[in-house]
């Protein structure tokens, strides 16, 4: 999963960049409001983590910019304004929550993820593909009750198909939502991290559930 987070108070900013990156997420930082809006408004990310007071452009204002262009993105308001008049204000605009500094990463994490599994319509942290098991909260892989070790990376493209079972996705949504701006589009990396899955998750079983789709992407089916 990706993640914008539009942060002025960069000693902040990086320490919640290390903690995302360390729960295996794709991260970027915008250090002001005009980066902030530019990158939300030309990338795909699944969950926005937005400051109010911020340089050039505040925060309410990215806000309502990006619901008046019908960006749907989650944003998750986390500032130092915390009367309940800043809290109305932030949630009217369009957040879809609303956490107060100082805070602890824990619970940013944890309302990241919930706000995640709403996005993609898995209100539990278990995903159940045939006799596929993840568990996204503890990050843990089974097939047939049997623990499968994955990578950082291999369960963050395995959780990004689960989350979007059933469903076709291209290579690069599957870039747009694992990588940072920073990776090179032109890399053939997802391919090598198919088949690293396809081996530790199929290899073994009749039924196969990693479909690659001639011309369109991948799915992970039942």
């Amino acid at each position: 999963m990706r993640i914008l987070i539009v942060e002025d108070e960069k000693t902040l900013a990086n320490l919640i960049k290390q903690g995302f990156e360390e729960e295996g997420f794709a991260v970027d930082v915008a250090y002001d409001g005009e980066d902030g809006l530019f990158f939300a408004q030309n990338n795909i990310y699944d969950c926005i983590v937005l400051d109010i007071m911020l340089p050039v452009i505040d925060g309410i204002t990215i806000l309502k910019k990006l619901r008046e262009q019908n960006n749907s993105t989650p944003v998750i308001m986390l500032t130092a304004k915390d009367t309940i008049k800043d809290k109305v204000l932030g949630l009217d605009s369009g957040s879809d929550d609303y956490l107060t500094k100082p805070f602890s990463f824990e619970e940013l994490l944890s309302r990241t993820k919930a706000i995640i599994r709403r996005r993609y319509a898995t209100s539990s942290p278990i995903i159940i593909i045939d006799n596929l098991e993840i568990d996204t909260a503890k990050k843990t892989v089974k097939r047939a009750n049997i623990q499968i070790d994955l990578s950082a990376k291999e369960y963050a493209l395995l959780e990004y198909l689960a989350v979007n079972k059933n469903k076709v996705i291209s290579r690069s949504n599957i870039i747009e939502h694992l990588y940072n701006e920073e990776f090179d589009l032109d890399s053939n990396i997802i391919d090598v991290f198919i088949n690293r899955i396809r081996n530790k998750i199929d290899r073994n079983f009749d039924k196969k559930l990693i479909h690659t789709i001639r011309g369109m992407g991948y799915a992970l089916k039942e």
